[in-house]
């Protein structure tokens, strides 16, 4: 009870000293919100499982490589969403990629059970964007999944070996040129035989995600998921 009335008491201490501020609409938060405000929160469209099955057979379903996908919001051009997402990848906000995390790792524990992923990879970044942005948001996505499921994360496995261009305005064929070959498995060993999850923070054409799930198959992974902050 002492505890946690210190902790209630430094926590508003904290947000008197160093306000919470909602990444979308850039209002302070409130003591029970979390990362995001709740009235931006409320806009968030969620991905329902209809549209997750939808999605898998349009963009995974004919390569094989991928034996489900999972998601939590939709992704869309100037929304709380899009907002959120950017604050992860341009403003230093990890901590917006781990609150992300757990809830996606919520997801999977409730609605994915024939899911029996051993290893979480997120999507590696090559080392010069890697070194130019400080850190990869989809490992601190995949670490709050982990926090959730209780399953390890490695960065160590799968390397990007190819600096690929910014995805955003290519085409669907110009995406998948643009990432073949791009990924490399450091360790065979690791994976053989496993179930893993790939993580991303937003799956857009699926070409990323498919790619490194290609190399992740020809080195012996037996079962490959996908999982994502948003879906575009």
């Amino acid at each position: 009870m002492i505890q946690g009335t210190i902790s209630s008491a430094l926590n508003a201490l904290f947000d008197f000293i160093l306000p919470r501020i909602c990444p979308s609409c850039k209002n302070k938060l409130l003591k029970d919100e979390e990362i995001i405000c709740s009235n931006c929160l409320n806009t968030i469209k969620a991905v329902t499982a209809e549209k997750l099955f939808e999605e898998f057979s349009k963009r995974f379903q004919s390569e094989g490589l991928i034996s489900g996908i999972a998601s939590l919001y939709l992704f869309e051009k100037d929304s709380s969403v899009q907002h959120l997402i950017h604050s992860i990848k341009y403003e230093n906000r990890f901590q917006n990629a781990y609150f992300l995390g757990k809830l996606l790792g919520r997801r999977l524990l409730n609605e994915m059970p024939s899911w029996t992923p051993e290893i979480i990879i997120p999507i590696p970044l090559h080392p010069a964007k890697k070194s130019e942005r400080g850190y990869n948001q989809s490992f601190y996505i995949s670490k709050g999944i982990s926090k959730t499921l209780g399953i390890p994360v490695s960065e160590k496995i799968v390397k990007r070996v190819k600096n690929t261009q910014t995805q955003t305005h290519l085409t669907l064929v110009e995406r998948k040129l643009n990432v073949k070959g791009a990924f490399m498995v450091r360790s065979k060993v690791k994976i053989e035989g496993k179930s893993i999850i790939l993580v991303d923070d937003v799956i857009t054409s699926g070409s990323t995600i498919t790619e490194c799930a290609r190399a992740l198959k020809s080195s012996g992974a037996d079962k490959i998921y996908a999982a994502s902050a948003a879906l575009a």
